[in-house]
């Protein structure tokens, strides 16, 4: 399988140990442990009544006022809760003689402190609580202890018991004593406003250094090279053969490929779209059950029908552009009047007529440069813009009629340089081509279709109509670990993608391409 590499290992692996640890914590910090009942002291005030003429402090003794604090007296404030991840039900606890669950002391011996009243605080809506925490035996208080009966909590419940005590009793005197099936009794400790934030705890600590490692892993397998390795080489000959429009792109993969791909070898031999596509047709035929061949024909469009053996991928959206010799002064041309010199209709520039000409157009023959019959750009062009087909050849050299009785000077070419190379040395000689070749030649220039030009970033929104899909054909699915997948894979996936776009075409893989893409 393609994706076994050592690269993918390590990423699996990697990925795996970091969600294991994870999982791992969260068993060890709630589930492992079971039945978790906790307390902590949330407040531990000394009660001062200096200056004050009634002690100042009110105390709450059963839920009754009772009087003034007297000094030394003590607030403590207890939160008891369930931070396990089990229910604790009333059959969890073992209760002690007097029929109490929980036993709270403050101190012991000749540090031991009384408890002078108490009243528990429950959150609202949670009724049941409440009504644990009034049912006999009650809670109650006997000399320095606070008894507490059995309170049914579910994970993240909680309830709060505000003591009075006699006198100053530390945190750490503060205890909890009981049992619970199962489970356990601890302390947590409660962060105040004076306390520093909180360090990590073991397990934190632990889940973080594990996932730190990962990601650093990972990051790089990722970074090791400057540029992302190929979705998968493989090694042999290939031929990539069709569209001559979409040759320069495919050349310029073929050569990052073999660089990346030690041992592969891959040919770019264009002839047009429709001629690659019968070629590779009739190379499988040729194979007669056989190996499939080592060929991808590219086609500007959908190639010819008749084939059921071939399969169509899309690569990219291509933009097309009509051109012209730089003596003819035309910088946008409606699509009627591109129609009418192909209908012949008009023999001579400075007889064009229609909005957005300048007044000045040269006196020089309208020629026509087209593209052969094998022609995927043509045939694009015949179905997007002229919404016809091309009049019949009439010349060989594009510039003379041999067919006295044609009404407009046109030849046909072999190959999308040829049209270019042609336009730019005949004056008034108008032609089209693929985007990013015709950019870059010297003696001619894009004509924009009913002022509106080809841009790249404008695709999807614009009504620029002289666009079409780049298909790729292969005879049959080509097998997973071979040259011919691994390729089509890079080119229409992998790092070929950059030169696709850097050539002015849109990816059929990116989210924009696979929207204009799947609309055809």
């Amino acid at each position: 399988m393609e994706w076994i590499t050592a690269e993918n290992v390590i990423a699996v692996v990697t990925a795996l140990v970091g969600v294991l640890v994870s999982v791992a914590a969260v068993w060890i910090g709630r589930i492992k442990p079971g039945k978790r009942l906790g307390y902590r002291v949330q407040l531990n005030t000394l009660l001062h009544t200096e200056g004050t003429q009634d002690g100042g402090v009110m105390t709450v003794r059963d839920g009754e006022v009772l009087g003034s604090a007297s000094d030394g007296a003590t607030l403590v404030l207890l939160r008891v809760e369930n931070d396990g991840g089990v229910d604790i039900t009333h059959g969890d606890y073992a209760l002690d003689t007097s029929g109490h669950a929980l036993r709270f002391t403050f101190g012991e011996g000749s540090s031991a402190v009384d408890v002078l009243g108490v009243v528990a605080t429950v959150p609202r809506g949670w009724d049941s609580l409440r009504d644990d925490l009034k049912h006999e035996p009650k809670l109650r208080r006997a000399g320095n202890a606070l008894l507490v009966p059995r309170v049914a909590l579910a994970p993240g419940q909680y309830f709060k018991l505000l003591v009075q005590l006699a006198g100053p009793a530390t945190d750490a005197a503060i205890e909890a004593h009981g049992t619970i099936t199962d489970g356990r009794i601890l302390r947590n400790r409660s962060t105040t406003p004076d306390d520093e934030s909180g360090r990590f705890s073991p397990v934190a600590r632990t889940v973080t250094v594990v996932l730190t490692a990962c990601v650093v892993a990972l990051a790089a397998i990722i970074v090791r090279e400057q540029t992302p390795p190929p979705i998968g080489c493989a090694r042999g000959s290939l031929t990539v053969t069709g569209s001559t429009a979409f040759a320069p792109v495919v050349r310029e993969v073929a050569k990052a490929y073999e660089k990346d791909c030690a041992g592969a070898t891959v040919t770019v031999d264009a002839d047009g779209s429709t001629a690659g596509v019968r070629a590779l047709a009739a190379a499988g035929a040729a194979a007669d059950g056989k190996d499939a061949p080592a060929v991808i024909a590219l086609s500007d469009g959908h190639g010819p029908a008749g084939y059921p053996r071939l399969r169509e991928h899309m690569v990219a959206v291509s933009l097309f552009t009509v051109v012209a010799h730089d003596a003819v002064p035309v910088e946008s041309l409606t699509l009627e009047q591109i129609r009418s010199l192909y209908r012949g209709d008009v023999a001579r520039w400075n007889r064009l007529e229609g909005p957005g000409l300048p007044a000045d157009l040269p006196d020089l023959p309208v020629l026509l440069v087209s593209r052969d019959a094998n022609s995927g750009t043509r045939e694009v062009f015949q179905r997007r813009v002229l919404g016809r087909n091309e009049p019949a050849n009439s010349s060989r050299d594009c510039s003379t009629v041999d067919d006295k009785e044609a009404k407009v000077v046109r030849c046909e070419l072999d190959s999308t340089d040829q049209v270019l190379a042609t336009v730019a040395r005949l004056p008034g000689a108008l032609g089209y081509a693929e985007l990013g070749a015709g950019s870059t030649t010297e003696g001619l220039h894009g004509i924009a279709l009913d002022g509106r030009g080809p841009v790249l970033d404008e695709l999807g929104s614009s009504p620029y109509p002289y666009r079409e899909i780049e298909y790729a054909y292969t005879w049959g699915d080509p097998p997973t670990d071979s040259l011919t997948a691994s390729f089509l894979a890079y080119l229409a996936r992998g790092r070929g993608q950059d030169v696709v776009r850097a050539r002015g075409h849109l990816p059929c893989a990116t989210p924009k391409g696979l929207r204009i893409c799947g609309e055809g």
